[in-house]
């Protein structure tokens, strides 16, 4: 009889009930499996330093945490390990920047069971995973001659990393710790992606990212 190889996962959440949620879900689908769980960017690093793993479910815009830059160090230091973003950030917004990244895919919080499950399966199998939604999305994005169904794609990777952090509630002082670069650069950044969104104030943003999540 041939021994199954545990499957490792880790889950990347402040939110705990989610972890739990996920956790479950996982424990009933994959035997022997080992669940690992973070609460935010530093604690996951901790955790991929010391054990390896199959597959890791990240959250985005956690506090203190640059979901961008975890997953770049995740792909560089353990490109074994495949990355599923699971969030309920607006998919049409954030999700052909993460895939584009290197993300196996991203699942909606709000997604069925079922979706999920498929989305873990094909990332485990080294296959993306890409909603029905977000097709119908890159479908209509062809067919536009303009090309302008989503305003956050004009941003530069480094615009769209940072606005993402304004958007989950971080300010400049933050935003600097986090990516560890000074205040000043932080605000030249900010003047840049204000004026490619033609908007002057971080309501006008949270606004403008809010009339597309709903999209």
């Amino acid at each position: 009889m041939t021994d199954i190889p545990t499957k490792r996962f880790l889950l990347i959440d402040d939110h705990e009930i989610v972890r739990s949620g996920v956790n479950n879900v996982l424990s009933v689908l994959y035997k022997p499996v080992e669940i690992f769980e973070a609460i935010d960017g530093d604690n996951a690093i901790d955790i991929l330093k010391k054990h390896c793993f199959d597959l890791v479910l990240l959250d985005i815009q956690m506090p203190n945490t640059d979901s961008f830059g975890l997953l770049e160090y995740i792909n560089i230091k353990f490109p074994d390990t495949k990355v599923l973003i699971f969030s309920m950030n607006a998919e049409n917004v954030f999700a052909k920047r993460f895939l584009k990244a290197g993300a196996k895919g991203f699942v909606s919080k709000d997604s069925p069971l079922d979706e999920l499950t498929k989305a873990i399966d094909l990332a485990l199998n080294n296959k993306r995973y890409i909603s029905a939604k977000l097709q119908n999305q890159l479908a209509d994005e062809l067919a536009s001659a303009e090309n302008t169904v989503n305003p956050f794609d004009k941003l530069l990777p480094k615009e769209f990393e940072i606005t993402s952090l304004f958007i989950s509630g971080e300010n400049i002082a933050g935003i600097s710790k986090i990516l560890n670069v000074n205040t000043t650069t932080i605000g030249h950044y900010k003047n840049k992606i204000f004026k490619k969104l033609n908007i002057s104030s971080l309501l006008e943003l949270q606004a403008l990212y809010n009339s597309h999540h709903k999209k």
